[in-house]
């Protein structure tokens, strides 16, 4: 018996299909969590830290009146780190700076007539808190994918935040610290959950409120950002995470199983979807996760995610149905695997991140790659970006018109001003003129 089901949409390209709903993903009911994260919001904008001390002792087992991690802790984790993690994370770091400074957007100035111009100026926002999961995995990468950006555009103040851990003293997860202690990033914080996301918003205790907060996270924490959506910015409510590899006959079945089986480890809910027009391949993948699951060392983890209604084999009739099914899909992470990999890809429309070829896994992605893994999940791809510079900038036109460029539109301007209504807005024109 296959670990992972199958769904036929073979013959249903000439039909009217809703490709979107074809392929389900892992029940995420944020609004359902929002009505347990209220209270602990509202407990931490009232409250402060003695409650996030309260909800760090019930939800994480741990009992620290001090929520600030010290600067010798994060001293102590980059002095301990194992050399060859220090290693790849430095060059981790190093890509990824390359590319996020080749994103760096200048002031764009634009000349509509003489004396009259419009700037656009980009303008980093001032201080910004992120936040790094621990749960099942310490994902020190996300260090690396949330500072970067942010550094890169030039945000002043940055703050973040990891889950305290009861084998680390309280502290989050000595790699993490590590991580911080390298990008140069000293104000640390053990706080973990929907409170981490309602100290930011607020501010609490020694951590002052902040402008925008990104970050990946449980359900709790999607909730977290949903509800305060507009007292603080948000990057987005990330979902579970999730792959999709588009794949022919030419593809490589253990290469295809190891990339599904490496999305599966993350989580439970994890989505992990092959879409293929070839019987043969499946069959083989079918073959290798077989082999490969049960040679894991988070077995259960990732059966559980396998065999979730989330992950599945999608059989197509040629790629150009695959590229529908894909496109609609618009996974937070798209692998191709086909005959010309790029120029296929070069064709999807909706995905977080496309990895090309056989040697560009989405692990690749995670860490090394050059590009940032805080992606969109959920289908919103369609929508929505990954994690960039442009995510921690914002933009402002600066008008700059003198009196004959004004006189020169001025009789548009109040023709208009007229046509709403709104004669005080023309005769903030006319006035200039009238005396």
């Amino acid at each position: 018996m296959s670990l992972i089901r199958r769904i036929d949409l073979r013959g249903a390209g000439t039909a009217s299909v809703d490709y979107r709903a074809s392929v389900p993903r892992a029940e995420f009911d944020v609004e359902a969590a929002a009505h347990q994260v209220r209270p602990i919001l509202d407990a931490v904008r009232t409250r402060g830290v003695e409650a996030i001390v309260e909800l760090s002792a019930q939800f994480d087992g741990v009992d620290r009146d001090d929520i600030t991690v010290p600067r010798e802790a994060l001293d102590r984790a980059l002095a301990e780190l194992d050399a060859g993690v220090r290693a790849a994370l430095e060059e981790s770091v190093r890509r990824l700076r390359v590319t996020c400074e080749a994103e760096l957007e200048q002031d764009v100035t634009t000349s509509l007539g003489e004396g009259a111009t419009v700037t656009h100026r980009k303008v980093p926002v001032d201080r910004v808190g992120l936040y790094v999961p621990g749960g099942l995995a310490p994902l020190v990468s996300s260090v690396v994918m949330n500072v970067v950006p942010a550094q890169v555009a030039g945000v002043r103040s940055i703050a973040l935040a990891s889950p305290p851990q009861k084998n680390s003293g309280g502290l989050p997860e000595p790699t993490i610290l590590a991580a911080c202690a390298l990008l140069g990033v000293h104000e640390v914080y053990a706080v973990g959950g929907a409170q981490a996301i309602a100290m930011f918003a607020y501010g609490a205790g020694p951590c002052a409120r902040v402008d925008l907060v990104t970050g990946p996270g449980n359900i709790y924490v999607a909730a977290a950002k949903r509800e305060l959506r507009g007292v603080v910015g948000i990057d987005s409510e990330a979902g579970p995470t999730e792959i999709a590899i588009l794949a022919d006959d030419t593809a490589d079945a253990a290469y295809v199983a190891a990339d599904l089986v490496s999305q599966a480890e993350h989580d439970p809910m994890a989505a992990s979807v092959l879409v293929t027009d070839s019987l043969r391949l499946a069959d083989e993948v079918d073959a290798e996760l077989d082999k490969q699951v049960f040679a894991t060392r988070h077995t259960e983890r990732i059966r559980t995610a396998l065999t979730g209604r989330q992950s599945g084999v999608v059989l197509v009739d040629d790629v150009e149905q695959g590229l529908e099914v894909v496109n609609a899909y618009a996974a937070e992470h798209l692998e191709i695997h086909t005959r010309d990999a790029g120029a296929v890809a070069a064709r999807v429309r909706n995905a977080g991140a496309v990895f090309v070829g056989p040697w560009a896994p989405v692990s690749l992605g995670d860490y090394c790659a050059g590009s940032n893994h805080v992606l969109p999940t959920a289908g919103c791809a369609c929508h929505s970006s990954g994690l960039s510079v442009r995510a921690f900038t914002r933009s402002v036109h600066v008008v700059h018109y003198t009196r004959d460029a004004l006189a020169e539109v001025a009789d548009h301007v109040t023709t208009l001003a007229e046509a709403e209504d709104l004669p005080g807005h023309g005769q903030a024109v006319t006035v200039r003129f009238d005396r």
